[in-house]
């Protein structure tokens, strides 16, 4: 059994002469929540297209669970739930109408499986309310329900908190939660709310002009943009001692370049300035630094001008 849900090698799209995407190399791994991040026209949606077999690829390949033969891939793909761009919903059905005709449509033969995905996104109650009166979360979570029919082993969703309150947000990334823990399926997520991915997904893919710029663990970001305080000072070694016999502290590490990231006490800057200065140590520098999801983001896509 194969470690990687999905892997790409060069995938490329291309329309009219400009590449969709460009040599994209991504991997996700069983157990992932994936968090794709990328500006409007990146290219998120275009590769997500391509994975499920709605776009086909200029060149570059995919493989899926471990397979990549064409027949392989095709049979691979109905182990996928998806929901691009927006939920494909019948406005004049109700929950359950709708996924009875996405039921027969994939040619499943359990009809108990529509109350099980109706009980998971808490839509069983909404009786005979047509789609077109659903709220956008209670659309968003039917088209989530579309996605789960089939019991799929990997999720894929274009931006499914687009647009929802504080609320739906909050209900969309339980729900996700849940499916991820307690049923083991994978999740590859498009979003633009930062923060909210933040709080989800376990790796971060980052695309920029159909490019994938850097794919990185939710651990190795928060060590990129781990809030410190970082101090400048003559004597790194006097300093350090002052710092953990006479502050207090112990989070900090001295460097190389003769510099000391603490990385607590923040609110005790101008003490820890006044306690330096008094046991002779010239201060050159202290700043509290460190960037959160959204300026580490800007800064690979090459600042604000092209965020």
């Amino acid at each position: 059994m194969s470690e990687y849900v999905l892997k790409t090698f060069g995938l490329t799209k291309v329309y009219r002469g400009k590449p969709a995407n460009d040599s994209i190399d991504i991997d996700i791994k069983r157990g992932d929540i994936y968090g794709l991040i990328g500006n409007n026209g990146a290219g998120k949606t275009t590769l997500f297209r391509m994975i499920v077999g709605l776009a086909t690829p200029t060149k570059g390949s995919i493989e899926i669970f471990g397979k990549k033969a064409d027949d392989e891939i095709a049979a691979m793909r109905r182990r996928i739930g998806c929901m691009i761009e927006t939920p494909a919903l019948y406005p004049g059905m109700t929950a359950r109408e709708n996924l009875e005709y996405r039921r027969r449509l994939l040619g499943l033969p359990d009809k108990k499986a529509i109350d099980e995905v109706l009980e998971t996104v808490q839509l069983q109650d909404t009786g005979r309310k047509k789609a077109k009166h659903f709220s956008l979360g209670m659309k968003q979570r039917l088209g989530i329900a579309i996605a789960l029919l089939g019991n799929p082993d990997f999720l894929i969703l274009d931006e499914p908190a687009n647009g929802l309150d504080p609320k739906g947000i909050i209900e969309i990334r339980e729900l996700l939660l849940k499916l991820n823990s307690d049923m083991g399926v994978t999740i590859l997520i498009a979003s633009h709310i930062l923060s909210e991915l933040s709080k989800l997904v376990t790796r971060f893919g980052i695309i920029n002009n159909g490019k994938l710029v850097e794919q990185i663990s939710t651990e190795e970001l928060d060590e990129r943009c781990r809030k410190y305080i970082n101090i400048r000072v003559d004597d790194v070694n006097k300093a350090c001692f002052v710092i953990e016999t006479v502050i207090g502290a112990s989070k900090y590490e001295a460097l190389q370049d003769g510099s000391i990231k603490l990385y607590e006490m923040f609110e005790k800057v101008g003490g820890i300035t006044a306690e330096l200065v008094k046991h002779g140590i010239s201060v050159e520098e202290i700043r509290i630094t460190g960037r959160d999801l959204e300026a580490y983001f800007i800064s690979l896509m090459g600042g604000k001008a092209n965020a």
